[in-house]
This record gives C-alpha cells, structure tokens and sequence, in this order.
C-alpha cells in the first residue's frame, strides 16, 4: 500500500524511485507543507513513515464487542478519521480505513486466547485491545511491537501520562502498549457506622491520612470492624469479593507479596509473607470482623451486605460508586463522601506503605508492517479529549493527569478525580499468562484459612505445593 502524493509536493518529498520501486517517504515532511493546527503538527511530530503512491492504508483493529466501553476501539476511529482530514489538508490522497474484527468472546481472558490463535495463522492485527496483563504472552508470541522509539518519539503527547500506569504495559523492561484506561480498587468505609459507633468526625476524616503515613494496619481494619460489631453498629465488620480474582492482590502486597519477578518475567511468592495473609485472615474471622463463610457468598450477598448498610467495610472497585448512591439514597459528591470513605488497604504493620490494584486495559500494536502508522493512531486516541469521553462515559479514572481538570471530569466525574491521586499507590496484575492460575491456586488458601478448614501454616504449604506443581519454572519460591 502506497500514498499518491499531490503533483507541488513532488519536490520535498523524500522519497526517490530506484530500479521502479518508491522508497517510503517522511509523514511528518508532507504534513508540514500546508498550513496545520499546532495540534496536527503534535500529531504527526514523530514521522512514522506510510508508502508512498497508495490511495488507502487499511488498518485492522481488533476489539471485543464491549457495550460497557465502545470508545475503546471508537476512539480509533475517530483518530483515523483526524487522521485523514489531515492527510487532505496536506494535499494527500492517502487515507487511513479501520477495518474493525469486532469479536463476541465472553471476557477479556477468552478475547486473548482468540487473538493469540489468530496471529498464530498470520491473522495479526495492527492494533488490539486487551488486559494488560497478557502483554507478556503477546511479546513472546512475536505479535507485540516494542513501543520504546514510539513513546520517545512522541515525547509531548505521552508526557501527561500517569507514571504509575506505564508499569502495567512492561515486560522485561520494556513497554509494548499504551494504557487505554485505568480504574481503582480500595477500601470503603461507611462512615454512619462509625458514628454510631462513638468515633467522631475527626477520627473519620483523618483515617485516610493515617493509612498513607503506614500508622493505621491492616489489623487495625479488622479491630476496627469488630469494634462496630460488638458496639451493635454493624451486623458484619467487613466483606470481601467472594470469589476468585485480583482484588486480594492489594491485600497480600500489604504483607510484603510481590507476586512478579520484572528480570525473569516470572511469577514469584513468599512463603513468610503468604503466612502473614493468610494468618491476618484467621484473625479478622476470630475476632469477628470478617464472616466465617465469606467465600461462599454470592455476589449479589456480597453488595447488600455494604449497600444495605449491614458492613462497616467492603473491598471492590470505584465502578460501584453509582451503585451505592442509588442504593444509599445519595446524590452529589458532598453527600457520598459524607456517608462513604476511601482508603488504601493498608500496611500489614505500622510504618508499612499501603496498596491499591488498578487494572488497565491497553492498545496493543501489532508487530505488522503498519505498526507505526497504528502506533501514531493509538497515539492521537490516547489524549485529553477522546480518552475523557471514554472514562466518564463508562466510569474510568483517567491515564493523564491533565483529564481531572476538564470541563466533563469537573462536571460529571466528581468520583474518578477522587480515585486518580489513589493511583500513586496502585499495585497491577503481572504480565504474565499463568497469573490466573496463580490467583485460583492463592485462594484456595484464602477459602482453607477462613472456614477453619486449615491453619495459616498447612494452607501455605497446600498452596506452594500446588504452585510448584502446576506452574513449575513459571513460579519462584522465595523462601
């Protein structure tokens, strides 16, 4: 595929003929010519570099067929699009045409697994959106196309970034994607059981505070719930997601769990810092803060145990916010934050750093012979505006921090400018394809500790063994 260049740009291209074959010529060159916005000149500042001679350059983007964020691959289009108005401004007939393999797989999980199969018979697309934590998956698979020169070459259009996200899309080192959107999952505290309780406003608002200064435990959490249980203000101290998943992660990287090893992209685990969790665990069930039977709730047990006003606490994630106004009857940020406080899951003990997860989702590039056209794409899609439209729109904290002080983020997204200072502390699934399985095999342990099945002890060796067994060199035992 080639662009035709208008005939008065002939003489500043770049491009030569040699034995009847174009040389590839300079975007940035053409783009210059004419008259453009500061903004397009942004745009276009790294050069990537199109054929010349072809009237269109067709771009395969590959997206799940996601209701709950279209401008996902939306924001694509409406880059091609930018794209190809300022390609005619140039005086180009090059345009850029999204070809959209929308998929119906049930999950991000699924999606990858389809896409991986798909690149393994030459299908690769240009550009792809997924969960972070398959980027190592990718880059081993040779779909993935290392963003280092991109992202230097594009200084100023990434510069506004939320540093901590650029974490999620690396793997030895290096970055393969461009944080699409971030989210965060914390504690929630309902401050009307506190005060029924006896602990005064003062102690309210300064909690969040003493989490960050490593001053309030994670076991004070639980003594805390328990309080409000014995003092007749909660009927249950604090739940839980019932089921398998990523939101223990903040809670084992409170004990000093760090699940990932960056230089031999593997899977790690502690064996003393899984004796802590699970042992933190087998107190919050003694002393009565946390239900014996919490993994066998469902999920719909689960909210009305904190949206009906039954727990003091909950760990989950920012999206419930619109739940738990409608539940609560609230309206208006004044109103939640006077009902609900925000902490990070604490530190496993005084002077420890607390912790958040975040999970992006991310554009991948496809390592094609258009990827740096769809790198400068994914580029345009990732700034202020359309990646705004996307985050308030389907309830997403920001990936740049200029977002928060947007006219649509001031208005309608009171809650994500709220969560977005809570990413500095924000932990991320590892990149690795096996982190499902080392999350299911972790909570079993969870499940073993709290019925009583097991103690602390017997669970972690339960739960090493099972890793040794099933990931083998994918996992490192620490000690």
């Amino acid at each position: 595929m080639t662009a035709k260049i208008h005939p008065d740009d002939m003489h500043v291209l770049q491009s030569r003929h040699s034995g009847g074959r174009a040389k590839p010529f300079n975007l940035g060159v053409i783009m210059s010519i004419r008259t453009l916005s500061a903004a397009a000149l942004l745009a276009v500042s790294s050069g990537f570099v199109v054929p010349a001679f072809a009237e269109d350059v067709t771009i395969d983007l590959w997206s799940r067929a996601d209701r709950s964020g279209p401008l996902r691959a939306g924001n694509i289009v409406a880059a091609a699009e930018q794209m190809n108005r300022m390609f005619e401004s140039a005086g180009s007939d090059t345009r850029v045409v999204i070809n959209l393999i929308e998929t119906n797989a049930n999950g991000f999980d699924a999606d990858a697994l389809d896409l991986l199969k798909a690149h393994s018979v030459g299908e690769t697309p240009d550009i792809a959106i997924a969960a972070h934590e398959w980027i190592g998956s990718f880059v081993e698979a040779g779909l993935a196309a290392n963003l280092e020169d991109h992202i230097a070459a594009n200084e100023a259009m990434y510069a506004d970034m939320i540093p901590e996200l650029w974490t999620s899309v690396m793997y030895k080192g290096e970055r393969y994607g461009i944080p699409q959107d971030s989210e965060i999952r914390m504690f929630f505290v309902n401050n009307d059981i506190l005060r029924a309780a006896g602990y005064d406003q003062v102690y309210i608002d300064a909690l969040p505070g003493k989490v960050e200064a490593g001053e309030f435990t994670m076991y004070d959490w639980c003594d805390l719930a328990a309080d409000t249980v014995e003092k007749g203000a909660a009927k249950i101290g604090w739940v839980h997601r019932p089921n398998v998943g990523p939101d223990f992660q903040m809670a084992m990287a409170s004990f000093g769990i760090d699940i990932y090893n960056d230089e031999e992209a593997k899977l790690q685990i502690t064996k003393s810092g899984l004796t802590e969790y699970y042992g933190w665990l087998k107190y919050c069930v003694d002393n009565g803060s946390l239900p014996a039977d919490m993994t066998t709730f469902s999920w719909d047990s689960t909210h009305a145990a904190f949206r009906g006003g039954d727990a003091m606490g909950k760990f989950h994630g920012i999206w419930n916010v619109g739940a738990q106004l409608e539940a609560f009857g609230l309206e208006g940020e004044d109103a939640y934050f006077d009902k609900l406080t925000w902490i990070h899951a604490p530190a496993g003990e005084k002077g420890g750093q607390p912790k958040n997860l975040s999970h992006p989702i991310v554009y991948i590039v496809g390592d094609t012979e258009n990827k740096d056209l769809a790198a400068q794409l994914v580029a345009m899609a990732s700034q202020h505006v359309p990646n705004t439209r996307h985050a308030v729109g389907t309830n997403h904290t920001p990936i740049n921090y200029g977002q928060v002080a947007m006219p649509e983020f001031i208005e309608g997204g009171w809650a994500l400018i709220a969560g977005t200072p809570m990413l500095k502390y924000a932990e991320f699934m590892p990149n690795h394809a096996k982190i499902g399985q080392y999350n299911a095999i972790t909570y079993t342990g969870v499940q073993a500790v709290e019925t009583g099945e097991m103690s602390p002890e017997e669970a972690v060796e339960m739960v090493l063994e099972e890793l040794e067994i099933e990931l083998g060199d994918d996992v490192i035992i620490l000690d």
